[in-house]
């Protein structure tokens, strides 16, 4: 069922996903897009891939089956509240690209916007960085299964956007990707 908004408030939703390593830089992004997209007066909401898993998928653990489970639980939500004319920003690792296709599919399927970014961001950059904490975690050896360390990342052939955040400065990636979403009509 896709719903749209209506009235004075309505405006065109639609899903912005966010895919790459962690510690990549897709949460900053999204959340500094989502204030940005805020203060213009649009409605926005950031599924955080981790956020989600915790609160809807918690029983997943993170054999590539849970993890393409837990990829399209994220894209199921994206798309209910993107065709309820919601902004959604879904900054979710994905590594593996039949989920994201799963995803897309799932959006044109019910006439939803849906626009890929790939934060394309090295994973030596990354694990310097280190966010949360993980690449640290595996090099020491208490985890496995890292994405883009010793799990696959299976990168983006054709993203309507890549980013490198190596160099650029948050505010450039958030420019960007509002630009694209100005050019797509969202």
């Amino acid at each position: 069922m896709t719903g749209t908004a209506t009235g004075p408030a309505a405006s065109r939703g639609g899903t912005v996903w966010l895919t790459g390593l962690p510690s990549a830089g897709k949460t900053t992004i999204a959340l500094a897009l989502a204030a940005r997209l805020r203060a213009e007066g649009r409605r926005v909401q950031v599924l955080d891939g981790d956020e989600i898993r915790a609160s809807l998928s918690p029983e997943l653990g993170f054999s590539a089956a849970d993890r393409d489970t837990s990829v399209r639980r994220v894209g199921f939500l994206a798309r209910l509240l993107a065709g309820h004319g919601v902004t959604v920003l879904a900054p979710v690792i994905a590594p593996y690209a039949a989920s994201r296709a799963a995803v897309r599919e799932e959006h044109r399927a019910h006439g939803v916007d849906y626009v890929e970014v790939h934060v394309a961001t090295p994973a030596t950059t990354c694990a310097a960085r280190d966010v949360k904490g993980l690449w640290a975690r595996r090099a020491a050896g208490t985890i496995t299964g890292l994405t883009g360390a010793d799990d696959p990342y299976e990168e983006p052939v054709r993203p309507e956007l890549r980013l490198d955040t190596r160099d650029d400065p948050i505010d450039e990636s958030v420019r960007r990707v509002r630009a694209l979403l100005t050019a797509r009509g969202l």
